[in-house]
């Protein structure tokens, strides 16, 4: 496929091709490849994360600047850009590290959702079928089990988020809170009809994911406690 996600789903194909031919077990090699992808892209998960705990700290200077020069707009953006300034801020930052994930995320579920379109190997047109665990056939959906534990996740994911974005009683703090039970049902009706092998993917990564943030919040904590 000649696209950004086929450019992207392509070599990914060939990594999750080679882990299945050394594990030999598709739901396996599956696993593996979410540790992988997960530790490949945790800096940038990193620096999202840190931006969005530093937007949490500007965010009262911010609002008061906002209700102090209301009907003042040119001021305004004068002020606010001299508290970046000051602040070492740069509000766009937290949109590079998603930008740049954007297109992976996109490849990883193309190529786990329709494997055989990526992965030119006789061998896993048969390994996408293969049971694991309870699945009987992991390139159907699991009705319930996989699809709840995968909203589970998500839903304990978004309230760490939510707590680290929490700025008080903002419009930011509003989507997050509505999200944090919409993304999880979303999540579990979605893993109802997407393959099981992409519903493990989403799971194992959700919980790499939650793990990854505790460890950032105790970083944090011993930063902010010298």
């Amino acid at each position: 496929m000649n696209t950004i996600i086929g450019w992207v789903a392509e070599p990914l194909g060939m990594l999750l091709s080679y882990l299945y031919g050394f594990f030999d077990n598709y739901g396996i090699a599956i696993i593996v490849f979410t540790l992988i992808v997960k530790a490949c892209l945790f800096p940038l998960y990193a620096d999202q994360i840190k931006h969005s705990a530093r937007m949490a700290d500007v965010q009262p200077k911010m609002q008061a600047l906002q209700k102090k020069y209301a009907n003042d707009k040119e001021m305004l953006n004068i002020k606010m850009m001299e508290l970046y300034k000051e602040e070492k801020f740069n509000p766009m930052r937290g949109c590079l590290p998603m930008l740049i994930q954007m297109p992976i995320i996109f490849g990883l579920f193309a190529l786990l959702r329709s494997p055989t379109d990526f992965i030119e190997s006789n061998t896993m047109l048969m390994a996408v079928h293969e049971a694991f665990l309870w699945m009987p056939d992991l390139s159907q959906p699991d009705p319930w089990v996989l699809p709840v534990l995968a909203g589970i996740s998500t839903f304990i994911s978004f309230s760490q988020t939510q707590k680290q974005t929490s700025m008080g009683d903002n419009s930011m703090a509003s989507m997050m809170k509505m999200m944090r039970y919409f993304f999880p049902i979303m999540i579990v009706w979605m893993g109802r009809s997407f393959p099981a092998g992409l519903t493990i993917y989403w799971f194992v990564g959700t919980v790499i994911q939650i793990f990854q943030t505790m460890g950032l919040n105790r970083w944090k904590k011993k930063l902010t406690s010298k």
